[in-house]
């Protein structure tokens, strides 16, 4: 073409849980059977939808208006249901002006990221979420700026890595965390979300903060909603109905805007947002319309810390099949959807990385991996080596914006033998996968 009509930011979009099941999918050719636990969707794990959750949607679904728009910001009783629980929790005031609806939050991190001028960069976590981390990568054309969450302290972040960043990066306008967080399971602490706030009060910053699990935690985690600690600093929420109904396929997600008015330019972008999901007109009705409904019902609040329980114990799970190994750990998850398993750095990345490898049933197959794993990272070798060998399907850490070696698998089988099987081979796939 005469003209190069590629956007500088197009190589960084990189999202590991998806890619991976194009290559599992070759293993079809050896009738190699995939679990799958790249990806965090309950239903496709086995989670039943509850009936009563199931009988509002058919409700709602016999209603003619939810086939029709909806009010580009929303449909307007689910935004003011939703601004009476945020403002409930105390804080910032919500009202529902301060709301806006869009199809799952992949869409919302799109325009949240792609409506930032370019030379405005978004600090956020290592590990990181791969939307996340490639959305704010591909607005800048450059790598995704991350702060450092310490799996020795329980995959909290490293404040004084946050504030030093922050302090000498003038280009850094925004700070992005996850609580409860995705890959890692960790939960933030009050005292922690309210540094963040006073960092960017300092430097004159706006929070986004991932809130999909907030009603996830479990394991005697407390912590707080952006909206109860952020003060008069600007800030956005992300929240969805996808893993807390659950309800993945609804690709129903919005965000919460605070203090919209405390900053002209903070407004002006937010306008930004609001003004781009004008040109599409709306977002989906029908799960609007079910929210009030559903998160409304006097049995919702049971249902949350039924799944709750059911993950925590999940967690002990996983916890106890990697317990007392060498060369790598897992810190328990405390909230969302997932461990995260760290290998050793000195153990792993040692002479024998490039040669390591797991038993596998058939010759060919074996030259299929060692051909598909030259020159890629040492974690993903890994897990390229596990499909073969045992089918599980698990996503490499350095898939999420790390230099750390390691997988994320999820806690979300719902058949209780094929889970514990699944975490038992893991473990013992990857002690074999060192010392072979």
């Amino acid at each position: 073409m005469r003209r190069d009509i590629v956007h500088p930011g197009a190589d960084r979009l990189k999202y590991e849980i998806r890619e991976i099941v194009g290559f599992a999918r070759e293993l079809g050719r050896w009738n190699v059977p995939i679990h799958w636990e790249n990806i965090g969707d309950p239903i496709r794990k086995g989670e039943p939808v509850a009936s009563w959750i199931k009988d509002i949607v058919r409700g709602k679904a016999a209603d003619d208006l939810s086939y029709a728009y909806s009010d580009t910001e929303g449909a307007r009783d689910t935004r003011i249901f939703l601004a009476d629980r945020a403002s409930a929790r105390g804080g910032a005031r919500v009202s529902p002006d301060d709301i806006l609806f869009f199809n799952g939050l992949g869409d919302a991190v799109a325009k949240v990221f792609g409506f930032l001028r370019r030379e405005a960069r978004v600090l956020g976590p290592s590990p990181a979420y791969s939307t996340l981390s490639s959305a704010e990568a591909a607005h800048s054309g450059y790598e995704h700026l991350t702060y450092r969450l310490d799996p020795a302290q329980g995959w909290l972040p490293d404040m004084q890595d946050v504030e030093l960043k922050v302090k000498y990066n003038d280009s850094i306008a925004g700070i992005l965390l996850i609580n409860p967080d995705n890959p890692t399971g960790a939960v933030y602490p009050v005292e922690i979300l309210r540094d963040f706030v006073r960092i960017a009060k300092t430097y004159g910053l706006f929070i986004v903060c991932d809130e999909t699990y907030a009603n996830i935690v479990y394991g005697g985690a407390e912590t707080a909603a952006l909206s109860e600690v952020i003060g008069d600093v600007p800030g956005i929420a992300l929240r969805s109905i996808s893993k807390e109904v659950p309800w993945p396929g609804a690709r129903c997600g919005w965000i919460e805007v605070y203090n919209r008015d405390k900053d002209a330019r903070f407004d002006l972008y937010v306008k930004s947002l609001v003004d781009a999901k004008r040109l599409e007109v709306c977002s989906t009705t029908l799960p609007q319309l079910c929210i009030p409904a559903v998160m409304g019902d006097p049995r919702y609040p049971a249902h949350l810390e039924r799944r709750a329980a059911i993950f925590e114990a999940r967690a002990e799970e996983a916890a106890a099949a990697f317990a007392g190994l060498g060369g790598l750990s897992l810190v328990k998850p405390r909230g969302a959807l997932y461990a995260t398993v760290v290998f050793d750095a000195a153990s792993f990345n040692d002479d024998r990385a490039a040669v390591r490898r797991l038993p596998v049933k058939e010759a060919s197959l074996a030259a299929y991996i060692e051909d598909r794993t030259t020159g890629i990272a040492a974690d993903k070798r890994f897990v390229y080596w596990l499909l073969a060998a045992t089918g599980i399907c698990v996503v490499p850490l350095s898939g999420f914006a790390s230099d750390l070696a390691g997988f994320r698998f999820t806690l979300l089988e719902h058949d209780d033998e094929k889970r514990r099987w699944i975490y038992r081979t893991i473990a013992e796939s990857a002690k074999a996968y060192l010392v072979s």
